[in-house]
């Protein structure tokens, strides 16, 4: 078996010389992903005619800059002596939890414009948001990022894992843990769950879509940020991603338990949810 076969090559193709990236490529498939999924659950939560669209066009680039800014941020001393590489963001360098920051605060504040409900709107989000997290690793895994300590080939095979992907783990003659691999297949198995949970009757309220998401997310994230080498650090010692894993789990539980339990016994059964918005009468 050859193991010396070329890396794949992170430009897919040139467009009038422009270099277009796999990274942006599979980054824009998750998106179209989300939002088709979004926009069919939304019709079918009888949400105003275009509403996921239009909220889209919003939060989509908002999240985009969101994510560039949170990483950004977190890798200052590099980015002050290269300012040029700020906005080169096809070249990888976005964090998902900026995203879901600056997302989460856009979605809340379209919401109040179109009076559907925020806690509905996420939850209707949330699947898709899982789906395109799952396809926007591979991103990473092209551009041979993102991944977990060294390993020996022996251990990869071991997890009887495609050459293609052995290959490509073979990062200047060492290899590493494939932990886009692991974190992509999490959030698969989530989207799976949460669709399933989603349709079952009597079981989750509005808005606890949403937190199943953040629970599920969080709850994967802290133990495979463990494992990366590339993590961005506060004060170089804590993994700024592992404390928001913690933060968001633990805030997501205590905000799940406060609604059920207490000030909102009275919020609707996802599967009873029409808001009847779908086709207003003309004025």
């Amino acid at each position: 078996m050859n193991q010396f076969i070329a890396a794949i090559n992170p430009v897919a193709f040139r467009l009038g010389g422009i270099p277009v990236a796999w990274y942006g490529i599979l980054i824009g498939m998750g998106i179209v992903v989300a939002m088709s999924l979004a926009s069919r659950e939304g019709d079918l939560k009888g949400m105003p005619q275009d509403f996921v669209v239009d909220m889209a066009f919003w939060t989509v680039p908002i999240a985009i800059v969101g994510a560039r800014i949170y990483y950004v941020v977190f890798e200052w001393q590099y980015y002050i002596l290269h300012p040029e590489q700020i906005i080169q963001i096809w070249n990888g360098g976005i964090a998902i939890y900026g995203a879901l920051i600056a997302g989460g605060i856009t979605v809340y504040f379209f919401t109040k414009t179109k009076q559907v409900p925020f806690f509905l709107a996420l939850d209707v989000l949330a699947p898709g948001v899982l789906i395109a997290q799952s396809i926007g690793r591979w991103g990473n895994f092209i551009n041979q990022e993102a991944h977990g300590s060294e390993v020996s080939r022996q251990f990869l095979e071991k997890l009887l894992l495609p050459e293609f992907i052995i290959n490509q783990m073979n990062i200047n003659g060492t290899y590493y843990h494939p932990t886009f691999l692991y974190e992509s297949l999490w959030s698969l198995i989530g989207f799976v769950v949460i669709l399933i949970l989603r349709r079952q009757k009597k079981i989750l309220r509005q808005g606890e879509v949403f937190l199943t998401y953040v629970m599920w997310y969080s709850f994967g994230r802290f133990f495979i940020e463990g494992m990366r080498t590339d993590s961005l650090y506060l004060f170089d010692v804590i993994r700024v991603s592992q404390l928001l894993s913690i933060i968001l789990f633990a805030g997501a539980a205590a905000v799940w338990a406060y609604r059920r339990y207490n000030n909102y016994p009275k919020d609707p059964f996802y599967t009873d949810i029409d808001l009847g918005m779908k086709n207003p009468e003309s004025n």
